[in-house]
Formats: C-alpha cells, structure tokens, sequence
C-alpha cells in the first residue's frame, strides 16, 4: 500500500511553533472540547494498549495512560512535535510507557491495539477509505474518530481554506470526507458502529466497536 502525504506540506502547517502552543494549551487547560469527548469515548481502558494517529503533542495519550491505558504508540507524520511530546511525557513520568514514531499512518507497520485514536485527522488525510480501512484493522476493541460534519458550511469553508493553501503554493489540503464511507471502511474490519457527539458546527465525534466474540 502506497501513502499519499508529504510530510513537509504538513511540517510548514503543523510546526514547532503549533506544537509550542499545543503543549502550553495543554499545561494549562488539560484537554477539552472533541479532545475530552474522546477520551470518554474511550470507556473503560484500565490496562490497554493505545494507538494514535497525528497525536501531536500527545495529550489523549497522556490521559488515558493517567485513565488506566498500560502504554501508547503514536505515529506522527509531522517531526516538529517531538521535542514538546518528550517533554510532556518526561514530566509526566510516562516516557517509558510512549513509543513515538513518525511516519505516515497507513504504511508504517504497527501491530493492532486495543484502542485506535484519530482526533482530527481523517480531514487531513486525502484517501478516506485506506485511513479509517487501516485504522479498523489495527483495532482490537474500540476506534475513535474525529472529524468534520457533512455540513454545506463545512465544505464551503474547507473549500476557500483550500483555495488560500494553493494559492500560497502548498500543498496540504483539508477534506470533509462522508461519514457513509467511514462507516463503510471500519465495518469492512469488523467493526459495528458505537457512540456519536456533535460539537459546535463543525466537528462530530464517533467510536467503532469491535463486538466481543
């Protein structure tokens, strides 16, 4: 399976600075918004494996290793989070328990884990289908999405921020991707449809469960 990312597109748009802001946010505030309804989304992950896609800073991990999770993998496509991720974790005393990797999340060989986490990814990842297909198969018990509603507003205001991106000569883009298709992708893997949230107008929150066999 070919990736469709490049990484320095994403790097100019999620750099040291972002992630400087991120963590600072983060000390100061916890996490919030559809960052909260996904960790409770989560449930019950006393003893669990956790893997992130696009974490950043890694702030859900944080909390649901200080929620119970045994350790954590995340893989970020950006490089200019690690330095504040490290930090984080190393005051947390959770170094030891975090594998940080960067890559992109669709090729990079991982093993699956209990609990599979997205938050606000899906919209930047062009192929909707080989991200949520990839994320089901390395679920052992629970995705956790992120991501745009399919809203006339939401396109037309991911259509003009795409407009200024190419303008400004880069490359990344943003996509409101239908939830049909997600759905699809993650019940290919097994997976049956769980909890919804909706936030503000913009982003919706969504868990996929794989059913106890």
């Amino acid at each position: 399976m070919s990736g469709c990312c490049n990484p320095r597109a994403y790097e100019r748009i999620f750099g040291a600075k972002q992630a400087r802001l991120d963590a600072k946010r983060y000390r100061k505030r916890g996490v919030r918004g559809t960052s909260r309804d996904l960790v409770e989304l989560a449930g019950d992950v006393l003893g669990a494996s956790i893997l992130e896609a696009g974490g950043g800073i890694g702030a859900i991990e944080i909390e649901l290793l200080s929620a119970g999770a045994e350790r954590a993998t995340e893989i970020e496509l950006s490089g200019e989070y690690e330095d504040e991720a490290r930090k984080l974790l190393a005051e947390r005393g959770l170094t030891d328990r975090v594998e940080r990797r960067i890559g992109d999340f669709v090729t990079e060989p991982v093993d699956a884990h209990d609990v599979v986490v997205m938050h606000r990814v899906v919209c930047c990842y062009p192929d909707v289908d080989a991200l949520v297909g990839v994320a089901a198969e390395r679920t052992r018990r629970r995705l956790l999405l992120t991501f745009p509603q399919e809203r006339w507003w939401t396109r037309a205001g991911f259509g003009v921020l795409n407009l200024v991106m190419r303008v400004s000569g880069s490359e990344f883009r943003v996509f409101v991707h239908p939830l049909t298709r997600m759905d699809a992708a993650a019940r290919k893997h097994g997976l049956t449809v769980g909890e919804r949230r909706r936030r503000g107008m913009v982003w919706e929150s969504a868990s996929y469960v794989r059913p106890a066999s």
